[in-house]
């Protein structure tokens, strides 16, 4: 028999020593993984498929970075586009003012010309009635005052000049007379005239004294 049969070493092929134990042989000398389940390279077994935790951190903040960005860039956008909206609509507005201001003061001086229109009409029958009175046709007065009452009302004034100095911007004269001074003075009214809502309608057809 071997010595290896008595010795406590199992032989190269594996089989039992003298003490019965059975150790496994490993023809290429290397030892076996060792017990924690490490790796030779120092790491864990199956290591290489797991993932960092602080990569995963910092690839969620980025993310969410990135996410804060484009919903700050759509505010501003909103914001933008609400603004220019507001100063369209501002501009509407007062175009809008002023185009009912424009047409409110064409309505009043469509209205005002027109009611200068009618007055000046009138007048031929003013003449007339003061023509009437003037011949001593006393029953066409009230008609006369009525009607002038009402236009009165509504602006008219009779210009009236009898004793008082020319006023070629109210007094027509037709009628010149010499007189003592260098003042021309009205001595006659020949027809009335009228002044409506402030402006000469019709100036006065006077004589003329100096």
């Amino acid at each position: 028999m071997s010595s290896d049969q008595f010795s406590g070493t199992p032989g190269p092929d594996g089989r039992p020593g003298s003490d019965g134990s059975v150790t496994p042989s490993d023809p290429t000398g290397s030892p076996g993984p060792p017990p924690d389940g490490s790796t030779a390279g120092g790491g864990t077994a199956g290591g290489g498929d797991q993932e960092n935790p602080r990569d995963s951190a910092g690839t969620s903040a980025d993310d969410l970075a990135s996410a804060e960005a484009a919903v700050e860039a759509d505010l501003a956008a909103v914001l933008a586009e609400r603004d220019s909206y507001l100063e369209s609509l501002r501009r509407l507005q007062a175009d809008f003012e002023n185009y009912r201001k424009r047409i409110a003061k064409q309505e009043a001086d469509h209205l005002a010309r027109a009611a200068e229109t009618l007055v000046s009409s009138l007048l031929p029958v003013l003449d007339a009635c003061d023509a009437a009175v003037g011949h001593g046709a006393e029953d066409v007065r009230p008609v006369a005052d009525a009607l002038f009452g009402i236009l009165e009302r509504e602006g008219l004034e009779r210009l009236d000049p009898e004793g008082k100095p020319f006023d070629p911007s109210e007094h027509e004269a037709v009628v010149h007379e010499p007189g003592d001074g260098d003042e021309q003075v009205v001595t006659d009214v020949m027809r009335a005239g009228y002044r409506w809502k402030g402006r000469v309608l019709r100036p006065a057809m006077v004589r003329v004294r100096g």
